[in-house]
């Protein structure tokens, strides 16, 4: 399949072969929401309780003292199930219980542990599967229209730009660029804010956007400082991975590719390929 090569103003400069094997590759949504979770696992910071939390007491067992004298106290009955308090303390602290999860100020049953593993592994052919589902779906329009991107006005897809993105500096530039090639209203659409539902908005992220495309390029020749302002994702082309390319564990994320960004990840299928 051939499809056009755009420049910088969005009109057609070439045209370029694009292998039937990654159009027709079958998108395993299962393994991409493997892979997502694999990444997102990594980025997990553990947490757990205080070992101590609980026993910075002078609570201990108060039980018989004297073997001959049964009227004293007895141990493993009543009060004396509980540590407890005793001694030189407050005298409204004397006989309080302490330690057990079940009184106050006690420690908890079963605390979240700071050793605990939260990386989830996958395996090196899953993962590599996972990235060519994510590609094809980028491909393929039904996935990226119902991912909820505008692309009814666009001109061509899937779009590929001659190298020369991969050197706009300015975000007014790209931004005159998204629009020649018809995605005037997806500007709109990852511009918008809403405020976030629950708590979230007294924990420092209190607005949520959309996201928009994703620019892979060859190389950094300003482009990613253009796309900072205006929602937009740019990544080099070895650094694809299935978070960049389905996020939320969605396919069908919008992509915009540089010319030497497509040769070069269609030179790799074979590679991927298992």
């Amino acid at each position: 399949m051939k499809i056009d090569v755009l420049n910088l103003k969005g009109k057609s400069v070439k045209k370029i072969e694009i292998p039937k094997s990654i159009l027709e590759f079958p998108v395993r949504e299962d393994l991409i929401l493997r892979d997502f979770l694999s990444i997102q696992s990594k980025k997990r910071q553990p947490y757990g309780n205080d070992p101590w939390a609980g026993l910075r007491t002078s609570a201990h067992y108060h039980g018989l003292r004297h073997p001959y004298r049964v009227n004293v106290t007895q141990m493993g009955t009543g009060m004396a199930r509980h540590q407890r308090i005793h001694g030189k303390t407050a005298p409204h602290m004397i006989f309080t219980a302490r330690v057990a999860p079940n009184v106050r100020k006690g420690h908890r049953v079963h605390g979240p542990k700071a050793e605990k593993v939260w990386e989830q592994k996958i395996n090196r052919k899953e993962k590599k599967l996972a990235i060519l589902s994510a590609i094809a779906a980028s491909f393929l329009k039904d996935f990226v229209s119902k991912r909820g991107h505008e692309i009814d006005e666009l001109k061509v897809f899937p779009i590929v730009v001659t190298d020369e993105i991969e050197s706009i500096k300015k975000a007014k530039e790209l931004k005159e660029f998204l629009k020649s090639i018809g995605l005037e209203k997806e500007l709109e659409r990852i511009h918008k804010r809403k405020v976030r539902a629950g708590k979230g908005k007294m924990r420092g992220r209190r607005y949520k956007k959309k996201k928009g495309p994703l620019i892979i390029v060859t190389k950094n020749d300003g482009v990613l400082k253009a796309a900072r302002n205006l929602n937009i994702d740019v990544c080099l082309v070895d650094n694809l991975n299935t978070e960049l390319l389905a996020p939320g564990a969605q396919p069908g994320r919008l992509t915009i590719w540089s010319e030497n960004a497509l040769k070069k990840i269609t030179g790799k299928f074979k590679k991927l390929a298992i």
